[in-house]
């Protein structure tokens, strides 16, 4: 989050090296456009600099020395003050989808990233807010919606076992299997990990395969396939003995 925005300032300290298309038809500071190739013998003007947005450099810095200083709420209010003040500017809504989805008001980041989508619909960054905010919501068909198109986007294995997660949750038992045979099928499956949170309140990180073995198996268990369902729990189980979805689900076929 904090990326975009030292950008900016780079790019405002910068600014006063730009030059305007035409004199009689300024490049408005608030929205730098790229400016076309000259001769390498032409030379700007000396009265054809962009002058520097006095007011995007004061929310910029402002935003700044917020979150330099810890107070995310003057920094959320100086993102909307770059965000009217630069409209144009998608990375700071992105920023300000972000902040709320930091600060779990997922109502609000989903919100924005909606606005995003309606402008882009391949954004994935406001795809994974979207889809992350209404998961937290429980809106899992929507969520699932933004995951897919996330996963078009990107063949991303951990988006695809969110998907899985969430064809499960809505009991699409089909697509569900459908989808985990190409997880597991997936090259990087191995080296991927996933949190659980255990008994004692800490989060331990398992395989990536073992979670979707296990969800493999529960789509069989769903399916009353109780043969292939102990097989998918106990193959998980013999890479992570204290695995608890898998432990509880060979439990409930005894």
């Amino acid at each position: 989050m904090r990326k975009s925005i030292f950008f900016m300032l780079m790019l405002m300290s910068l600014s006063v090296w730009a030059q305007k298309k035409k004199k009689s038809e300024p490049v408005p500071a608030a929205q730098p456009q790229p400016q076309p190739t000259t001769p390498s013998t032409a030379k700007a003007p000396k009265d054809s600099l962009a002058p520097v947005n006095p007011l995007l450099r004061h929310y910029a810095l402002k935003y700044q020395l917020a979150v330099q200083w810890n107070d995310y709420d003057i920094a959320k209010d100086a993102l909307y003050d770059l965000i009217i003040e630069n409209q144009g500017n998608d990375s700071t809504v992105i920023d300000l989808a972000g902040y709320y989805y930091q600060n779990q008001k997922y109502p609000s980041a989903v919100l924005v990233a909606q606005t995003l989508l309606k402008r882009n619909p391949k954004n994935a960054s406001a795809l994974e807010i979207a889809a992350i905010g209404y998961e937290n919501l429980g809106v899992y068909d929507r969520a699932l919606q933004h995951y897919e198109s996330l996963y078009l986007l990107q063949n991303n294995t951990n988006v695809l076992y969110k998907m899985v997660a969430l064809q499960v949750q809505l009991k699409r038992f089909r697509e569900a299997a459908a989808t985990a045979d190409i997880l597991l099928a997936a090259k990087d499956l191995d080296s991927l990990k996933v949190g659980y949170p255990m008994a004692d309140g800490k989060q331990k990180d398992f395989a990536l395969k073992v979670a979707a073995l296990n969800l493999k198996g529960t789509v069989a268990m769903e399916q009353s396939d109780k043969v292939n369902a102990k097989k998918y729990f106990e193959q998980a189980l013999a890479i992570a003995p204290d695995y608890p979805p898998a432990k509880d689900n060979l439990a409930k076929l005894k």
